[in-house]
């Protein structure tokens, strides 16, 4: 498993700001980028650490550790 400095680094502006449009202006990165970094690391580790719906991403129990 090679769990990345941007994947850690967009999951925590995603649990800072609650939006990803937010997490991706904090990272001067565009809204894709970050979520293609959370999905990244959602694969890596196997589980959710995101809800996605309509309204956007909200951090699941595994997101909020």
């Amino acid at each position: 498993m090679n769990v990345t400095l941007r994947q850690l680094r967009a999951i925590a502006a995603l649990r800072k700001h609650g939006s990803v449009t937010r997490a991706a202006a904090e990272l001067n990165v565009s809204p894709p980028a970050v979520t293609l970094q959370v999905k990244a690391l959602e694969d890596q580790l196997g589980i959710a650490l995101v809800e996605r719906s309509a309204g956007g991403m909200v951090l699941t129990q595994g997101g909020m550790v």
